[in-house]
């Protein structure tokens, strides 16, 4: 033992060789003259920084800072090193790896490399790509004292903060005043998205990590806790209950996304974005993984974002997300009230303008990329209103009577809509839904097609450049376009659909004389679909992995509320994690290895990819690299996790064979 009490001439401290929260290449840390290590870690006494020792004993702190250096050369990463000074004699008494910010891991990672203390690849292996959502997200100032008063499920992270609201109507005027809110409902329905696009961020008291508020939000890249259950929320009073705290209309709260936490009040925010370090750690996870890296995107807006994030595509367009602004509502609401085909048709030539339009912004921001669009998922009843005062005012605002509403909302009423008559089903017996997203589609695409081949300029009339590809649309002719088709469980479903979308592009193109090429395939996200792959794949030029319905339906869990117990699983060990955070390789895993096998045996080329909220998750990317799947599809803000996952995946497979080939090597004659 050495003692750093015995006078002035001695002391203890802690410094690390490098800021653990900038990365800056100095000593950072303290000290206390005439204490003992554990003086300094107590807090009962005020310590010094670390810069001062320098003048109080200046030959013990050159001789601190050189023998830091070499610590740190010889570990090859930043260190936290315990030290004791007794009687003006410097003596090392630990060290071990520091711990760091996001920002602080990046910026030491990256200037090591330019040191040549480490290689790229280990540069990028050091980053935790969970670490980044830091970086990527707004942030609450840990500096800063708050009051939590409740916590849910942490579904999109990030934090907001803004004024209480308890509906999508009065988030949109709020937005319109320039005011910042918090959308706070029992629980979201498609009538809310407009709403949840105003908002800060959204509480919800009901539902799940895969539920609609959470996963809309985290597409939107907007904060958002689920599953609060803590509270109690009283809508039409303009109220929640938490305890004894009443939080009404106007009060302020914070969301911190990350950790589920409501907090009472306004809190210090934080955000940072992708540029410096952080840019070259991603440009440099890029030249290593083998996986793609695609964007769940529904909007341009959604996709100038992705490509900004470094999308490489987009996975997953989710054509319902295009129907839920009020304008179209109305017509979508119009065509399921229809009594007559006429009435049907002249709803959907209107769906058809706005669908057109929206294929077009998407086509023209992705350039040559891949843009993959799912045809209609979800059952017809999401798009009705629900609760008598909403029937009632649709009712006015269409002008049909509130029992012939109330009778069309309970002829599709089902018991369990998540295996009802949705996606691939509601194409084949109400086809002319599918005919005009058809339509649509490739009338965007022979539009943009003849707009590229005039000269490269987009609606707008400006030129497109592709976010990464530094050229003109002059050097392709035509979108890239693949359409999806949901929920299918029988190949003769995908036959039937793919047929009539031949048909539909077909006419289109003969009528604008322009031939676009385009691909079909479907998603597999039914186990039976998963189980006859190989017959699937005659008939499907891709696959894409619908991962939350795989794993709803494959667990017999209800991804709305399992969230009621699953945290008790997962605390009593029968589960590791929540499934539809992290994908199960032992079970649903073991469907999606049966349909990538069945699938490639049938056609080699098959392209495989997923677009479940799994696309963002790193072990389960780790998972989708073992399988040699080409893409994986997440929303725009988890882009980067998915680069740096998908690096750390292949790193890691190299790292096992290098190995494995060494040893096979030592045991030879």
């Amino acid at each position: 033992m050495v003692f750093g009490n015995t006078g002035n001439k001695s002391a203890s401290g802690v410094c690390f060789t490098r800021d653990p929260a900038t990365g800056e290449n100095q000593l950072y840390g303290e000290y206390l003259i005439n204490a003992q290590g554990e003086d300094v870690v107590a807090g009962i006494r005020t310590p010094k920084n670390i810069a001062t020792l320098k003048n109080t004993m200046p030959v013990i702190y050159n001789e601190l800072e050189s023998t830091c250096r070499s610590i740190e050369k010889h570990y090859r990463d930043m260190q936290d090193i315990e030290f004791t000074i007794e009687n003006e004699k410097l003596y090392i008494l630990q060290t071990r790896t520091g711990k760091r910010t996001a920002t602080s891991a990046i910026k030491i990672a990256v200037d090591m490399v330019k040191e040549n203390m480490i290689k790229k690849e280990d540069a990028v292996l050091r980053i935790d790509p969970n670490q980044l959502e830091q970086l990527l997200f707004p942030t609450i100032d840990p500096k800063y004292p708050t009051n939590t008063i409740a916590k849910g499920l942490p579904a999109s992270p990030g934090a907001a903060t803004g004024k209480a609201v308890f509906s999508s109507k009065k988030a949109i005027l709020a937005k319109e005043r320039g005011e910042k809110v918090i959308l706070i409902r029992s629980e979201t329905s498609p009538e809310d998205v407009a709403g949840m696009a105003s908002a800060q961020g959204i509480l919800t008291a009901r539902g799940g990590m895969t539920s609609h508020a959470a996963v809309v939000a985290r597409g939107m890249g907007k904060c958002c806790i689920v599953g609060c259950s803590k509270i109690s929320v009283f809508e039409d009073a303009g109220v929640f209950i938490a305890g004894d705290i009443n939080v009404h209309e106007g009060d302020t709260i914070t969301l911190n996304g990350t950790t589920g936490e409501v907090i009472l009040g306004e809190a210090k925010l934080t955000r940072q974005g992708i540029s410096g370090d952080f840019k070259t750690i991603l440009e440099w996870a890029d030249t290593i993984r083998n996986l793609g890296v695609e964007a769940n995107a529904d909007t341009p807006n959604d996709a100038k974002t992705a490509l900004d994030f470094g999308a490489e595509g987009i996975g997953l367009c989710r054509t319902e997300h295009m129907f839920f602004s009020k304008e179209r509502l109305t017509y979508v609401r119009q065509m399921i009230l229809a009594t007559t085909e006429d009435e049907i048709n002249t709803a959907l030539e209107r769906l058809l303008e706005f669908q057109r339009k929206d294929f077009y912004g998407l086509f023209e921001v992705m350039g040559k990329k891949p843009v993959t669009i799912r045809l209609l998922d979800p059952p017809l009843h999401e798009f009705l209103p629900r609760g008598k005062e909403d029937i009632e005012k649709i009712s006015k605002e269409m002008h049909v009577s509130t029992e012939r509403l109330k009778d069309t909302i309970q002829r599709l009423h089902e018991s369990n809509p998540m295996l009802g008559h949705r996606g691939c089903r509601l194409g084949i017996t109400h086809p002319a839904i599918y005919d005009m997203q058809v339509r649509a589609i490739i009338e965007a695409a022979c539009e943009l097609a003849k707009d590229w081949e005039g000269g490269g300029s987009g609606r707008n009339g400006t030129e497109h450049k592709g976010s990464t590809l530094n050229t003109t649309t002059k050097d392709y002719k035509y979108p890239n376009i693949e359409i999806m088709v949901p929920l299918v469980a029988d190949v003769k479903e995908l036959i039937i659909t793919k047929k009539r979308i031949i048909k539909t592009a077909k006419k289109v193109m003969e009528e604008k004389n322009t031939t676009v090429p385009y691909k079909i395939g479907t998603m597999i996200e039914v186990p039976r679909a998963a189980l006859t792959a190989d017959e699937i794949a005659k008939e499907a030029e891709f696959f894409s992995f619908g991962t939350n319905d795989l794993t709803q339906m494959g667990f017999g869990l209800s991804r709305d509320d399992a969230g009621k117990f699953l945290p008790s699983y997962i605390k009593q060990g029968i589960l590791e994690s929540d499934p539809f955070q992290t994908l199960d390789q032992k079970g649903i895993g073991e469907l999606v290895k049966i349909a990538v096998t069945k699938g490639r045996t049938t056609r080699k080329d098959l392209v495989i990819g997923i677009c479940g909220e799994h696309g963002g998750e790193p072990k389960s990317i780790e998972f989708c690299h073992k399988l040699r799947l080409n893409y994986v599809s997440c929303s725009p803000y988890r882009i980067p996790i998915a680069r740096l996952a998908a690096a750390h995946a292949a790193l890691k497979e190299r790292i096992i064979l290098h190995s494995q080939t060494s040893q096979s090597s030592q045991t030879l004659p």
